[in-house]
């Protein structure tokens, strides 16, 4: 068994491997050209590039075996088991929890602080460690709290049947709206902060808690209804932090 195990990897990781050095062509290739055909330029520390290259060859490869060996298997696990279960309480307040947990898991959040240091710069707060720290904290907690506000909202909308089109542009109208309002400073930030909070640890799992919810219920379609979180968790973060700049502002 261990043996068949191993070799079931073994095969993942090779077509794994694979796709991340087909998925890198384009990148490199574009990059090659501008280089040397365009700037006339050589590259520089070539060997270092090709050693980072080929790093994040495997490093992407092995995510993605991870995803489909570990993660998408235990969101689906456990969205099916919750709604087995029966109870609504207890399945929202999971979707709330695992959004909240993996958006403030999120590498890609270290950009807040970053905002923070150029919303000092503008002399919205004082531009001191402390004061940066403690915006960016709030910020990433807003946004976390938002995602699982999203993700909550979206297993309401596969348990109900709720469609997805009126949902998103109903928010989008309310970012439009907020836009207008909001601190210009952190206008900018709140729309970035939409995209970056959905990526490595979000979107796999979350994606899974759909995709295994909708299996799960009667009369919905895993293809249809299973999709559409990440859409909401991307959307709601902007509306969230235009709000927090409000109220802080």
């Amino acid at each position: 068994m261990p043996l068949a195990i191993l070799t079931e990897f073994s095969a993942a990781l090779g077509r794994a491997l694979l796709g991340a050095s087909r998925d890198l062509a384009p990148i490199v290739t574009v990059v090659a050209f501008f280089q040397v055909l365009v700037l006339h330029q050589p590259f520089p520390e070539l060997l270092s590039i090709l050693a980072g290259l080929g790093l994040v060859i495997v490093g992407l490869a092995l995510f993605v075996v991870g995803l489909d060996v570990g993660l998408f298997p235990l969101g689906e696990t456990l969205a099916e088991e919750f709604a087995r279960k029966g109870s609504l309480f207890w399945l929202l307040l999971f979707a709330f929890v695992l959004g909240t947990g993996t958006t403030v898991a999120e590498p890609a959040l270290i950009v807040t602080r970053e905002g923070a240091k150029a919303i000092a710069e503008a002399g919205l707060i004082e531009n001191i460690s402390t004061s940066i720290d403690r915006y960016a904290l709030g910020i990433r907690l807003t946004v976390a709290l938002s995602v699982g506000a999203a993700i909550v909202l979206g297993v309401l909308r596969i348990l109900r049947g709720w469609p997805l089109p009126v949902l998103i542009v109903g928010g989008y109208m309310l970012v439009m709206l907020m836009t207008l309002f909001a601190p210009k400073e952190i206008v900018g930030l709140a729309y970035d902060l939409g995209g970056v909070t959905t990526s490595t640890v979000t979107v796999p799992l979350v994606t899974a808690l759909g995709v295994g919810l909708a299996r799960t219920i009667r009369g919905r379609d895993p293809l249809t209804d299973g999709f559409g979180l990440i859409a909401l968790a991307s959307l709601t973060p902007m509306i969230f932090v235009m709000l927090f700049g409000l109220i802080v502002h």
